[in-house]
């Protein structure tokens, strides 16, 4: 019962949002229908791309939510998960790849299911590093700086992500 309550209490922003885009273009659209036009096209193509990525974000989602349970999720990074969920965070954030925005979804029931905030931000913290990438930072600034700086990234998303929950609590 308390969580219909919830739900309808939630404001939305999304729609607000979207309602504010449409009136911007509306006000845009008799001094510029060439930008309009192009924007929307834009907009389009971006869809386009990112349809791939939303798909197997959902389709991770589902999996998740069918097969993975509140107390295996506490388990590996809740509250009690310790090392473990750090090095999940950390690991899995480096190995992720698309947009971030796609993956705000599934961070978000992974910590309706428990996972902590410190992990979130450890997650996103570290998909600043993009293993495909690596070669090529090597090439331009040499391995020992490449070397300080992941170093460097890695404890920097822990300390983050223990300042945050720390706050949190």
């Amino acid at each position: 019962m308390k969580e219909n309550k919830k739900a309808k209490k939630e404001k939305p922003y999304g729609l607000v949002f979207l309602i504010l885009v449409i009136l911007t273009y509306l006000i845009i659209l008799p001094f510029k229908p060439e930008g309009i036009h192009k924007s929307i096209v834009e907009s389009g193509n971006l869809l386009i791309r990112i349809i791939p990525i939303i798909l197997l974000v959902i389709f991770f989602m589902g999996i998740i939510n069918y097969y993975v349970k509140p107390k295996t999720v506490s388990k590996y990074v809740g509250q009690g998960s310790g090392i473990k969920g750090w090095l999940l965070a950390v690991s899995t954030g480096i190995l992720s790849h698309g947009p971030i925005y796609a993956w705000y979804p599934l961070l978000s029931d992974l910590r309706k299911q428990g996972m902590r905030s410190g992990l979130v931000a450890a997650f996103l913290y570290n998909r600043a590093i993009k293993i495909p990438l690596l070669p090529l930072m090597i090439y331009y600034f040499g391995m020992p700086l490449v070397v300080v700086l992941l170093v460097y990234m890695l404890i920097a998303s822990v300390i983050e992500g223990l300042l945050i929950d720390v706050f949190e609590q």
